[in-house]
């Protein structure tokens, strides 16, 4: 608000006790999320200023705007706001891609591909303490064509599995036959703050002697753990602001 009503350039600071005073004689209009039809409610009940609204009784509020809305205002209109500042932009979502370096046509490499995202976009996550409520797969073809498809997922999640499963889904629904594939990207998106600390990975990598003694994952099959080693792939990692 401070910064709405000073000159460009300028900075206004306000001490702890000079926040309501400032506050008190400033529209109802003037508060952050007080849209029009909510100041007009407000002005009909005699609620024009900012100070009105603080002076107002508590438990009258809840019953005119419903308690969450009704106590938010309250609370806004003697300057008190519990919401975390954030100093940085949070990343709205995060992808990941990989280049192959030769048109790809099995099944089985790009769904060996899609668990190696899903395991970088996991990791991320849970690094930075978010999760994912949708899944976005972008694939792109030799001729740079690009057909993308997304989905919500059941649960905002960070962990591989769900990830990986809901990109072999997404997958799936582009019905390619031998496509000539030359990347494939996954983005996970809607991020929002992890409940709580988030685990690692729900699976254990499994050791390379176990690798390598696995069978040659079915071309209609997932492969899960992932192989080591995938030839001819370049990674890259980007964040959407």
């Amino acid at each position: 608000m401070t910064a709405a009503m000073a000159p460009p350039g300028a900075t206004t600071v306000l001490e702890a006790g000079e926040v309501q005073r400032w506050l008190r004689p400033r529209p109802v209009a003037a508060l952050h999320q007080v849209g029009p039809a909510t100041a007009t409610k407000l002005r009909t009940h005699g609620l024009h200023t900012i100070g009105d609204l603080a002076d107002a009784p508590l438990p009258a509020l809840p019953r005119i705007f419903g308690a969450a809305t009704g106590r938010t205002l309250h609370d806004h209109a003697l300057g008190q706001d519990l919401c975390t500042v954030q100093p940085q932009p949070i990343a709205k979502s995060v992808g990941a891609e990989r280049s192959y370096e030769r048109d790809v046509l099995a099944p089985v490499e790009h769904r060996r591909t899609l668990l190696e995202l899903a395991e970088e976009l996991g990791a991320r996550l849970r690094d930075e303490h978010q999760t994912a409520g949708n899944l976005a797969l972008a694939i792109r073809y030799a001729d740079h064509s690009t057909t993308s498809r997304s989905r919500t997922l059941p649960e905002p999640t960070a962990h591989t599995r769900p990830l990986a499963a809901t990109a072999y889904e997404l997958y799936g629904l582009l019905a390619l036959q031998r496509a000539r594939v030359r990347a494939i990207s996954l983005r996970a998106q809607e991020l929002r703050p992890a409940a709580e600390p988030p685990s690692s990975s729900p699976w254990t990598p499994p050791t390379t002697a176990h690798v390598r003694a696995t069978a040659p994952v079915p071309s209609d099959q997932p492969p899960w753990p992932p192989p080591s080693g995938l030839y001819g792939l370049r990674c890259n990692s980007r964040s959407w602001k």
